[in-house]
């Protein structure tokens, strides 16, 4: 069990970690972290598979890394630390766990915890900074923003959701022209399942690929608005007829009336006590065939939605890097229990800035899609979701592309400090 600590003249070491699903643009905030740590000469550790590298005692050496290769993280993809699905519970519920990670923060003299996530995420470093405090521990948590969900509260936007979102309205824009060059002699229905298991927020971005009700996406089922199979068959059929076609793109979290999600995938729950969710547009798919008898295709981008960095938002890319910088100095700070959050400060043009807000206000709420961003018949978006999500996807900020044809990633060689404890189980 921690003891009460004395505060030393250490200026202490950075613990970063990543955590839940990555996205096109995490690795630019662990850029900018470990970029900003180093120029006010703080050592950075991260987490090997995030939070579980606390627990664990597997704590990464990123000084061992060159100043070029952690440029690079910033045109890199995927988690270069590893991530987890790991929620711990409350204090009282999992408080060896809390404690085992404050024995191990005391042995690297770790007085700045960055958890780069989204809902649960702040709920872990806001339990981190209450159990450091109940203990006299002089640690500084930071919560940073992270998710192609864009449910985070307080935030207006989330770094990784820009990138996610341009990839999904660029899919469905380039999938609606092979679909309409078909549908005389082949396909009538193409079904495209986004991401967003309570909130629409990337199928309202599949929006953003037309206009008017004869251009795709013709038909969005947000998981804000009940499902009704037959409404929903009235209205693929009505388009078909009018249009020649019909593209729908279905987020992952529709549910029916009795609130059964349309795509359950019978898997049981994921650690964060989720219902493992899969399959909702092979399911429509397949009842769309046998109600209507139209030939149907389908697909489900998945991880591609949020790992396609080749398509990432410059937005999203700047945002990501400006949390990861600003979320080192609130720790530098002593901004404890705080997360450095966007706040939009004008449409036309379009500008944001990055303020604290507390942790307190973040953890566990989720931001839904609002009422008025959903159009009247339940099936588009209006145009405030246009100007709220149109600068979102705005600009292109490539990888550099190797004489192979493919982007020039980076990878770490991710060498681990020696241990200092005995091992935890």
């Amino acid at each position: 069990m921690p003891s009460a600590s004395t505060k030393g003249s250490s200026r202490g070491t950075l613990f970063y970690a990543q955590s839940g699903g990555v996205t096109a643009v995490i690795n630019a905030t662990a850029s900018a972290v470990i970029q900003t740590a180093r120029s006010h000469r703080v050592r950075v550790l991260a987490g090997r598979n995030g939070i579980l590298g606390a627990l664990n005692e597997e704590l990464i050496d990123t000084s061992r890394e060159s100043a070029a290769t952690i440029a690079a993280l910033a045109h890199t993809p995927g988690g270069a630390f590893g991530s987890c699905r790991v929620k711990l519970k409350s204090l009282e519920a999992d408080r060896p766990k809390y404690e085992r990670m404050l024995e191990v923060f005391r042995a690297h003299d770790v007085r700045y915890f960055l958890y780069n996530g989204g809902n649960d995420s702040a709920d872990t470093a806001l339990k981190v900074s209450q159990l450091a405090t109940e203990f006299d521990y002089p640690l500084t948590c930071i919560g940073v923003p992270k998710t192609v969900d864009n449910d985070l509260a307080v935030t207006d936007t989330c770094p990784g959701f820009g990138s996610a979102a341009k990839y999904t309205a660029v899919s469905i824009r380039e999938a609606a022209l092979d679909v309409a060059a078909m549908a005389s002699t082949s396909t009538k229905v193409f079904v495209y399942e986004a991401m967003g298991r309570h909130a629409g927020w990337l199928a309202a971005a599949a929006g953003l690929a037309g206009r008017g009700p004869d251009q795709a996406p013709h038909l969005i089922l947000f998981p804000e608005r009940t499902f009704d199979e037959a409404a929903f068959f009235q209205q693929v059929k009505a388009v078909v007829e009018r249009v020649g076609y019909c593209v729908v793109v279905a987020s992952e979290g529709i549910q029916t009336a009795d609130g059964r999600f349309v795509a359950d995938a019978g898997g049981g729950k994921d650690s964060f006590g989720h219902t493992q969710l899969g399959g909702v547009a092979s399911h429509l798919a397949a009842r769309v065939k046998d109600a209507l008898g139209y030939k149907v295709h389908w697909t489900l981008p998945d991880y591609l939605q949020r790992s396609a960095r080749h398509l990432a938002s410059e937005t999203d890319l700047k945002q990501a890097k400006a949390v990861g910088k600003a979320a080192v100095e609130y720790a530098l700070k002593g901004l404890n229990g705080t997360m450095p959050v966007i706040v939009r400060t004008s449409d036309a043009p379009y500008r944001w800035k990055i303020a604290p807000a507390p942790l307190s206000d973040i953890a566990n709420h989720e931001k839904k899609m609002p009422a008025e961003f959903i159009r009247d018949d339940g099936y588009g978006i209006t145009d405030a979701a246009r100007r709220y999500l149109e600068p979102l996807i705005r600009g292109e900020a490539p990888p550099s592309y190797g004489r192979n044809g493919l982007p020039k990633y980076v990878e770490l060689a991710n060498v681990l400090v020696p241990a200092r404890l005995p091992p935890w189980t």
